[in-house]
């Protein structure tokens, strides 16, 4: 009953002052409904990210050749990786699972009149497997193929659609720098990932790109994946020790490579994402102080417009408590109400924000539920000095005051 009286007062209060109550619970629904937005775009761009890294493959380990240069100037790339590094990785280094040595260069590709510069991709069968590679059309090439240079590539969907539009690829002769090959298969879109897009490339047996195509006897990189539940970090540390034995490397010389390891670029994202969250969370909750600073002012004003009511309610019996609880109750009133309406006004900006930009949003229930807490406690900490300023009035005083 209590309740239902206090909440009766906060609604007959906020309806005497119709416009001066919308504008102060207006700075409440901006704040949250900008927190909610503002959560929703990091939320969908940490999302975003993380799909791009795992989109390059699962317990994955990169091996690339180390730049060289004189007095530690950089000027180019050290070509140093070969075949049979690749094959004595598999075959001497615990809990890997799979390895695919890769050579890449550029090929200019024709199909009839129509013609591309894309990017040309020399692997191994395992390659597709690493790299988390789906085949939307045809097969992949076997290692019997690999062995004896066969001339068959697969394609990118977008180099497809560059060259053949809606024609059927799998099956096609294409020629690659000048040499023809035909199309065995077609790999699933994986979007594009910025600075590669994995969409649009050609890829060819190694043994052929490396022989006939490019005319190179080192490779660009090794893909590596591990074991299911290994640790990469242990099996990083493996690797490194067997190249380093490999390539005759002194113990206080540097390494003539580098190994990237998917779990620390995992977690380096994640890191920042977090970082550009808490930046939005921040510059948005700013908003959300002001919608506070504005609700006490309210609440000061209203304790002066109401300081003979104050008074005679005390007159009659009324407690400080009951006058702090009274108004206190009604600031928290006032900034749940706007926060319940800015989590409706913050879901339709993210929604729209998602479907007019290239910005992905994901509206998670957690960042509701703060937001809205984070309005209540904003309502307590603004309201509660008007309220005790309200409940300290001397009676008298209060009755006099006109």
């Amino acid at each position: 009953m209590y309740f239902f009286t206090l909440l009766k007062v906060a609604m007959f209060s906020l309806l005497s002052a119709k416009l001066r109550s919308f504008l102060a619970v207006l700075g409440i629904i901006i704040g949250v409904g900008a927190v909610i937005a503002m959560l929703a775009i990091a939320a969908g761009a940490k999302a975003q990210v993380l799909q791009s890294i795992s989109a390059m493959g699962t317990q994955l380990l990169v091996v690339r050749p180390g730049q060289h240069g004189p007095g530690g100037v950089h000027v180019g790339t050290q070509q140093n990786l070969t075949l049979e590094d690749a094959e004595a990785i598999v075959a001497e280094v615990e809990n890997v699972h799979a390895v695919a040595p890769v050579i890449q260069g550029r090929g200019q590709i024709k199909y009839y009149e129509n013609n591309a510069s894309t990017s040309l991709l020399g692997t191994s069968v395992t390659f597709f497997s690493i790299r988390a590679f789906d085949l939307e059309k045809g097969r992949l090439f076997s290692d019997a193929e690999t062995e004896r240079l066969a001339h068959v590539v697969i394609l990118g969907p977008v180099t497809v659609e560059n060259l053949m539009g809606q024609d059927n690829p799998v099956g096609a002769i294409v020629k690659i720098n000048g040499m023809n090959f035909q199309v065995i298969g077609v790999t699933k879109s994986k979007g594009d990932q910025g600075w590669y897009n994995p969409d649009d490339q050609v890829v060819v047996p190694y043994t052929t790109a490396m022989k006939q195509m490019l005319g190179v006897d080192y490779l660009r990189e090794i893909d590596i994946q591990c074991k299911a539940g290994a640790d990469l970090t242990t099996v990083q540390g493996a690797v490194e020790a067997l190249l380093r034995r490999r390539h005759r490397i002194l113990p206080e010389a540097l390494s003539d490579f580098e190994i990237r390891n998917q779990a620390e670029i995992l977690d380096t994202a994640s890191e920042v994402t977090r970082t550009f969250t808490i930046l939005l969370g921040a510059v948005a909750g700013i908003s959300l102080l002001v919608g506070g600073i504005g609700i006490m002012n309210i609440m000061l004003v209203t304790v002066t417009e109401r300081t003979r009511e104050i008074g005679v309610r005390k007159a009659i019996g009324a407690k400080d408590r009951d006058i702090l609880r009274q108004f206190l109750f009604e600031a928290i009133f006032m900034s749940g109400l706007g926060g319940l309406l800015g989590v409706v006004a913050g879901v339709g900006a993210a929604k729209t924000i998602g479907s007019l930009t290239m910005f992905t949003v994901q509206i998670q229930p957690q960042n509701i539920i703060l937001a809205i807490m984070f309005a209540c406690v904003v309502g307590i900490f603004f309201g509660y000095y008007p309220a005790w300023r309200a409940a300290k009035l001397n009676p008298i005083e209060a009755l006099r005051y006109e």
